[in-house]
């Protein structure tokens, strides 16, 4: 690991202040610590965001659930407030990782990153997310660029992610046996008015499977997903599952998640 410049931010505007084009945020520290202790990553300057407390919390409108940057998997996880309001997001929560990262990964640290196989950027897309930093808001469709890649610009934080409550969800995804990590995964949001599916792994990043979604809004059934054909195009192929295995995931998972709203 390289040498690096620690600073402990106490608001939003010194950790903004404090970063560089050569800087990164930590909070957790889940990706960014290992990704420097293989040399995979460099920084100049390491910003500490945890001792902000504007970053942790949780939120529930009639409408929102609003959750801090910083707070930790587990907490999303045994909020009463989220079982109440979207308890599949807590179900999500609950299915990261192990215990060791559940108690030490943010929610904010985990959208940022853009793992292709990470969990909570499905439940962003399917609840349509806004991500608030401490220049802007950032809806979710718009936010996920590439693998590992955002929207987000230098120097710029994420302060919160504000979730729309459904009517109905589910999120449900074949894991990865070590890591938990999704294979392939899949949140479905049911609204007043439309559904949005969600998927996870099965691409290089998060996305909106219109077909599904469509197919889904005019008939939220299980029936319905058969009558739709899920493309392999595009779709990841490593030791771990074939593009056309993710492809059938997608469809086999839909069905769970549609059962279990």
């Amino acid at each position: 690991m390289k040498n690096f410049t620690y600073h402990s931010a106490k608001d939003s505007k010194e950790a903004t202040k404090l970063s560089s084009s050569n800087s990164a945020f930590l909070a957790g520290g889940m990706t960014t610590i290992p990704s420097m202790k293989l040399g995979l990553a460099s920084y100049k300057d390491i910003i500490d965001i945890k001792g902000i407390k504007k970053l942790s919390g949780i939120k529930v409108s009639g409408k929102s659930v609003i959750i801090g940057a910083t707070t930790k998997h587990a907490e999303v996880a045994n909020s009463k407030e989220i079982k109440k309001a979207i308890p599949s997001l807590s179900d999500l929560a609950e299915g990261i990782g192990d215990p060791a990262v559940r108690n030490r990964g943010t929610i904010g640290g985990s959208i940022a990153n853009n793992d292709p196989a990470a969990d909570y950027p499905s439940a962003c897309i399917a609840l349509n997310a806004t991500i608030h930093t401490n220049s802007r808001k950032i809806e979710a469709s718009k936010f996920f660029s590439g693998m590992f890649e955002t929207t987000l610009k230098k120097g710029e934080l994420i302060e919160a992610v504000e979730f729309q409550i459904p009517n109905k969800s589910s999120y449900q995804k074949h894991p990865n046996p070590a890591s938990r990590y999704a294979v392939v995964g899949v949140y479905v949001a049911k609204n007043k008015n439309d559904v949005n599916v969600a998927i996870t792994g099965a691409k290089s990043c998060v996305y909106k499977d219109e077909n599904l979604s469509k197919a889904l809004s005019k008939n939220f059934s299980v029936s319905a997903v058969d009558a739709v054909k899920v493309s392999s195009s595009g779709m990841n192929t490593d030791i771990h599952a074939s593009a056309e295995y993710r492809a059938s995931l997608v469809a086999t998972y839909a069905k769970k998640a549609i059962e279990a709203c």
